[in-house]
């Protein structure tokens, strides 16, 4: 079985023969890594990841008409916001680089593609900023739930060209939690996002692709609603902001799939080799066999040397084949 049929395996929950590893690395470790293996592309086959992650496809906002209004000192509001029309989803050209990292990543190494899609929430916090854009969906909820189904039916039309593309899992990436809780009201997450989540998770399933969802910190409060919009994978299922896999495995393991397991908050990092040493041991020894994904919770962050990210990988390797 190769990576592709394994990591399709696993998010069905087919008891697939090992579990599948994968890591997001490259964000901060790329120059350690480049000494170290002479590429981060090296680092991924010594490793043999089974998934790559794909970035690219056009923006969604017209940067030279909202770079027009802040320069005019004018308060870039919902109304604002929606007399700027999108850019186009289906510029070929701007795919060029996704055709590129299928080519190397799918065709040539046998690998599980996924493909970063926007959100609906964490997009609009560059268009607006976070502060504002969370004020914005208690003042003006008609305006953002306009805005916010504008972005859906351009997800929708970027989800099509990556399908048509070839890519394995349209991933969303929707930041909706803080440490202890959302960052907002679940009312609102309900009224607001939900709907605008249904359309575009509606869209890819009835093209029968996987659909992942990436949201950080506590989002509890959303788990049966995002059951309900169909997702197949969650990224990262975070335990340090209050997601213990025992939850998943009472509850959702039949239900959901879980990348992740490698905290970079609490675990990876540190220079503690042997509380990083019984955590990946203590966490396959509960998920392994699973619908389970061995990866980091988020991007393994700067101060992680080489060695400690080589003897994670060590590790977790020899427990996904062992």
């Amino acid at each position: 079985m190769n990576s592709r049929k394994l990591v399709a395996a696993t998010i069905r929950g087919e008891n697939p023969e090992r579990t599948p590893v994968y890591g997001w690395v490259r964000e901060n470790l790329s120059e350690q890594i480049e000494k170290e293996f002479g590429s981060v592309e090296n680092f991924e086959d010594y490793y043999e990841f089974d998934m790559a992650h794909i970035f690219g496809g056009p923006s969604p906002f017209n940067e030279e008409e909202i770079n027009k209004v802040r320069e005019a000192g004018i308060e870039l509001t919902p109304d604002i916001a929606l007399d700027i029309p999108l850019m186009p989803a289906d510029d070929e050209a701007a795919y060029e680089e996704v055709v590129k990292d299928l080519e190397f990543y799918q065709k040539d190494r046998g690998r599980f593609c996924y493909v970063q899609t926007p959100g609906i929430f964490e997009c609009l916090n560059s268009l607006f900023g976070i502060e504002n854009h969370l004020c914005y969906m208690a003042l003006y909820p008609d305006e953002i739930a306009e805005v916010y189904r504008r972005q859906a039916e351009w997800n929708q039309q970027f989800a099509d060209c990556m399908m048509d593309l070839g890519v394995d899992m349209i991933h969303v990436s929707d930041d909706w939690g803080a440490q202890r809780s959302l960052l907002f009201s679940y009312d609102m997450w309900k009224d607001l996002i939900y709907p605008n989540h249904k359309l575009v998770a509606d869209w890819v399933k009835e093209r029968g692709f996987f659909l992942s969802l990436h949201s950080d910190g506590n989002i509890k409060s959303v788990l049966d609603g995002i059951v309900e919009l169909g997702y197949d994978l969650v990224h990262p299922w975070q335990k340090s902001a209050g997601l213990s896999y025992d939850l998943y495995l009472e509850k959702y393991s039949d239900k959901l799939s879980i990348l992740g397991g490698l905290c970079v908050q609490t675990t990876i990092g540190f220079g503690d080799y042997d509380r990083l040493e019984k955590e990946i041991r203590r966490v396959f020894g509960l998920l392994k066999g699973k619908r389970w994904i061995f990866c980091t919770t988020h991007f393994v962050q700067e101060h992680c040397s080489i060695e400690e990210l080589i003897f994670a990988y060590d590790l977790a390797v020899k427990l996904a084949r062992g």
